[in-house]
């Protein structure tokens, strides 16, 4: 679709940020003067009222930070190609590596007088500030002095240039292939279109086609791509080294206070329990009646079901499916939808996927590549649980424990996710809706779970890599690919060497190195509190559940999230957390090959 033939109403308004980019330097020259201001505060953390002066000022600077981040980010989103974005997201970014550069003696400075602050601390004025400094004090032997941290400092703005190389190969360099399907039509093989055939395309030559064209703009480029991804590996090292950490892993999760034995734990745990996802691969080639089965033919329905939803259908249908959790929740969800919050439609130039992005002091904005199929139903669902957490923290914390962290943000959107299969299964009549509903949850623990289980190992394996000082090549990183599917899908899987180029397109690995893991970790802990807030038949239990939960989303990050998840019922720790959801998967199977009887599939 053409962004002029789009309805306002399924569009952004960054007005919502600032009218213009006139407003926008004013805030940029602002926050330059504040950077001033704050520089001037060195060397006066021996008092107390100067430290306060100083956390407070800095709070307004990031305020601020959010808003002027945010505008070009979000505009180049909308459009790779637009130059007056690019160039102000530079500027912004430029600006952040020079007040990282000019504040850089902050955190030595307060280890430094640590003996008073903790003392002050304590007090009510320093309230906001107290968790984010005890953190630091906690983590005071992976603090630079000043000198080490103003000199890495100077390399910040170098440290993005990967994830924009990578961002400009795979979406604004690129020219998509048009492909001709079975039918006549004649389409480009972008991700949204190949995700839609996919899943709704029933003639397996034409999801063969769509698969290596999208996926051979991936292998053609494999060798850059494989060098930028390097250069972010290299970065995670040298900063593990440069930190004093004593692995990769331990780094990625410290800050978070998360144990090296959850990440492990889940990668080794799900790894050894594939047996119902084999399962379910072979129940899919069996019905579909496949000599063959292919990557590609893992998001077709079981059964015909190329039913389509309508947005405006599908807003209502997410709306209605969160009820259970209150006339609160169901309210700040209609303001969630409302005009100007989300992007809905797919555009030349637009970013691929979905995401919900806080901007502090204005709103979530929501972006969709909505294509009218189940799938997409369920990604608004997950998308506003995003925006509904976002909301619920910034109204019950203050600015400096608003930003909870990645480890609990997958909660709440695949919550809603099991809220809306609940509410779709009850509604509908179509027997075919039904089995689809199912493998729509089951595409859900394999999805969300198991895959990003296997991502995650991925990433674990890369980087072991990288430290123990191993070549990187894009025939090794698709080596590790290989290997995992096989270990994953075993033998009911065809090995098309094509999908192994699979870790080139997870802009995750590029842009957010070790976040995938907490998609699966999420997953577990949102099934547990699931079943607590929804399926316990003790309604007193049900309504202490719910309370938690929602206490869980107005937590923002104010505590570790490990904490956060057990005051709301839910410890990773266990093994059997993680093992729970492979007998879910099994339960569901059984459940699906009832249904599929019923209609003699």
């Amino acid at each position: 679709m053409e962004r002029e033939d789009i309805a306002k109403e399924y569009k952004w308004n960054l007005n919502d940020i600032y009218e213009n980019y006139e407003k926008w330097n004013e805030d940029f020259e602002k926050m330059k003067e504040i950077e001033k201001e704050l520089i001037g505060y060195k060397g006066s953390f021996g008092k107390e009222e100067n430290l306060l002066k100083f956390l407070k000022k800095q709070e307004e600077l990031d305020k601020i930070s959010y808003k002027l981040y945010r505008y070009p980010q979000l505009a180049r989103d909308l459009n790779s190609l637009d130059k007056e974005a690019t160039e102000n997201l530079q500027k912004i970014q430029f600006l952040f590596a020079e007040i990282s550069t000019g504040l850089s003696w902050v955190n030595s400075e307060l280890i430094e007088n640590r003996e008073n602050i903790e003392k002050w601390i304590q007090k009510e004025e320093f309230s906001d500030y107290r968790f984010g400094l005890e953190n630091l004090f906690r983590l005071q032997s992976h603090v630079l002095d000043e000198e080490k941290s103003k000199l890495l400092s100077y390399f910040s703005s170098f440290f993005s240039t990967p994830r924009t190389i990578y961002s400009e190969i795979t979406v604004s360099d690129v020219q998509w292939p048009e492909v001709e399907l079975s039918s006549g039509e004649k389409i480009e093989a972008t991700a949204a279109n190949y995700g839609k055939q996919v899943h709704v395309n029933r003639n397996q030559e034409d999801r063969k086609l769509m698969f290596e064209s999208h996926y051979g703009v991936y292998d053609r480029r494999k060798n850059t791509i494989a060098a930028v991804y390097n250069s972010i590996l290299q970065k995670n090292i040298a900063k593990t080294k440069a930190y004093k950490y004593d692995s990769f892993l331990l780094s990625a999760l410290e800050e978070d206070n998360i144990p090296e034995s959850i990440y492990l734990n889940l990668i080794n745990t799900a790894k050894e329990n594939t047996a119902p996802l084999k399962r379910y691969i072979n129940l899919r080639k069996k019905v579909l009646g496949l000599k063959e089965y292919h990557n590609y033919d893992g998001s077709i329905n079981l059964i015909e079901f190329d039913k389509e939803y309508e947005y405006n259908d599908a807003k209502n249908i997410v709306l209605n499916s969160v009820k259970p959790l209150g006339t609160d929740y169901v309210s700040k969800m209609e303001k969630a939808i409302s005009e100007g919050w989300l992007d809905v439609f797919e555009t030349k130039g637009k970013r691929p996927g979905a995401y919900s992005a806080g901007v502090y002091g204005v709103h979530p904005y929501m972006l969709l590549n909505y294509n009218k199929t189940l799938d997409s139903v369920f990604t608004l669902a997950h998308e506003l649980g995003h925006t509904l957490h976002t909301l619920y923290s910034q109204e019950n914390q203050p600015f400096s424990m608003s930003d909870y962290t990645i480890f609990v943000a997958e909660v709440a959107s695949t919550f809603n996710e099991r809220l809306l299969l609940d509410y779709m299964l009850e509604k509908t009549s179509d027997p075919a809706e039904k089995i689809a509903l199912l493998e729509q949850e089951i595409g859900n623990i394999t999805g969300t779970f198991y895959f990003q289980a296997l991502l995650a190992d991925y990433e674990y394996q890369a980087h072991k890599l990288a430290e123990t000082g191993q070549p990187i090549t894009a025939d090794i990183l698709s080596k590790i690919t290989e290997d995992l599917f096989d270990a994953y899908y075993g033998d009911g899987i065809e090995k098309d060497k094509l999908l192994n180029i699979f870790w080139a397109r997870v802009p995750h690995f590029f842009n957010s190195p070790f976040y995938v893991y907490q998609y699966a970790t999420c997953f577990a802990s949102s099934a547990i509190l699931y079943d607590k807030v929804i399926k316990n038949e003790d309604e007193n239990v049900r309504k202490e559940a719910l309370k938690k939960y929602i206490e869980l989303l107005s937590s923002g990050g104010s505590d570790f999230p490990m904490n956060q998840l057990k005051k709301a019922g839910v410890d990773l720790a266990e093994k059997y957390t993680i093992e729970a959801v492979s007998k879910q998967l099994d339960s569901l199977l059984d459940k699906l090959e009832e249904e599929l009887e019923k209609i003699g599939k």
